[in-house]
């Protein structure tokens, strides 16, 4: 009935489609792409990832990019559409966010063109595997070492502590000024300067800060995709270069079953490198933690009174309990800090509203687990052994208002 329009419409699809092949595979060039991100990954951190594009065809092309991201993030739908005039080039700009340490490997970059034709697409791939290391995380390190230098660390939340008295570690003689201690007025040094001067008094330094990390098994626990080990982690890597930048000494210790690795504390300069690299190769262990034999090696290994920064997670008042001998023997010979986790989904539920019956009893439940984690915490009062319940998201910050306001008490 047509008659030999069909004909003529075959001959005009096959007509576009070699016209469409040629533009797109004549040029064996005719894109370019390739990635770029940094050496190394920050866990738990946005870490950005760049690809940049480029058309070298004469024309104007749509294009697709797929980029292979490690297998960790278990997702398969990184994909960005881009429109590029001919010899334009284009920045496509992401992130990722690890929340495990380890080697990770990128895959190739996939980019599939069209023309304004739209019959064919070519597909490039462009070979760029590599690993990637994935250390604690490094960004957070920096951030508060820059607010530890600039004495800024108010602004992310560090309080700032009210000193009790004043170091007897001397620093210098200036003159007095207004609303100065005038207990610190130096009498000879006035005498000789016929002005009023004082005596400056600064922290105590050379102190010894022992980060222990619980690696057993009450540390698995995950909490937006990181475990509790990772937070401590990344919590003792900021609290040993605060404690660096202080002019303290900073050590690490993990143990779990066994003990694990152990730095003595030191302020030399290559300290941080190598806490660095140990807490990289941390893992989990599924067996239970024997506090015992952490107390026996601190008491052989660390002879000098130390701050001890202790790492780990209760969840009942049982299982404190059973520990509770080999912490207060650990608090006899060093200041003890005891850092453990609040349940914060546990306090989602508690927030929440009982609708019926059973969410009573699991509310219920729920109370009862918080209220133990709190009793806990009295109860290590009870025994002199100061503690921190925080939520993980807030460890860096809740730690370090400890040790700075340990350090202006002088109770270190």
């Amino acid at each position: 009935m047509l008659g030999i329009i069909p004909y003529f419409t075959f001959i005009f699809l096959i007509g576009m489609l070699v016209i469409d092949y040629m533009l797109l595979f004549v040029n064996h060039t005719g894109l370019f792409a390739r990635r770029t991100h940094a050496e190394r990954f920050s866990n738990g951190d946005e870490n950005p990832v760049r690809i940049d594009v480029e058309n070298r065809y004469v024309f104007p092309v749509n294009l697709e990019v797929i980029d292979e991201i490690p297998h960790q993030y278990q997702r398969r739908n990184v994909l960005f559409k881009a429109s590029l005039e001919s010899k334009q080039a284009s920045i496509i700009n992401y992130s990722l966010r690890p929340v495990k340490r380890g080697a990770y490997n990128f895959g190739n970059i996939n980019v599939y063109a069209k023309n304004s034709i739209g019959l064919i697409r070519r597909r490039y791939t462009f070979v760029q595997p590599g690993d990637v290391p994935v250390y604690p995380s490094y960004l957070q390190l920096r951030k508060y070492q820059l607010m530890a230098i600039s004495d800024r660390l108010s602004e992310v939340g560090v309080k700032k502590i009210r000193r009790i008295g004043h170091s007897m570690e001397f620093e210098q003689i200036t003159e007095y000024v207004p609303g100065t201690d005038y207990r610190t007025l130096n009498w000879k040094a006035t005498a000789r300067k016929g002005s009023l001067m004082v005596n400056n008094y600064t922290d105590e330094k050379s102190q010894q800060v022992y980060c222990v990390i619980d690696k057993g098994r009450v540390m698995k626990m995950p909490f937006e995709g990181l475990s509790l080990m990772d937070y401590a982690i990344n919590a003792s890597l900021v609290l040993s270069n605060v404690a660096l930048l202080k002019e303290d000494k900073a050590g690490l210790v993990t143990f779990s079953d066994k003990m694990g690795s152990f730095i003595s504390a030191t302020k030399k300069t290559s300290q941080m490198q190598a806490i660095l690299e140990v807490l990289y190769n941390q893992k989990t262990r599924y067996l239970e933690s024997d506090f015992e034999n952490l107390y026996v090696q601190l008491r052989r290994r660390v002879n000098q009174r130390s701050l001890v920064v202790l790492f780990t997670n209760f969840e009942s008042l049982t299982g404190m309990r059973r520990q509770l001998p080999y912490l207060r023997k650990i608090a006899q010979q060093h200041l003890l800090l005891i850092v453990f986790f609040e349940n914060t989904e546990l306090s989602e539920v508690l927030k929440s509203p009982a609708k019926n019956i059973e969410d009573v009893y699991v509310k219920t439940v729920a109370e009862k687990f918080a209220y133990e984690k709190r009793l806990i915490v009295k109860e290590l009062q009870q025994y002199g052994i100061p503690s921190i319940l925080t939520p993980p998201q807030q460890l860096t910050v809740n730690t370090i208002n400890k040790y700075l306001e340990l350090k202006a008490k002088q109770v270190i």
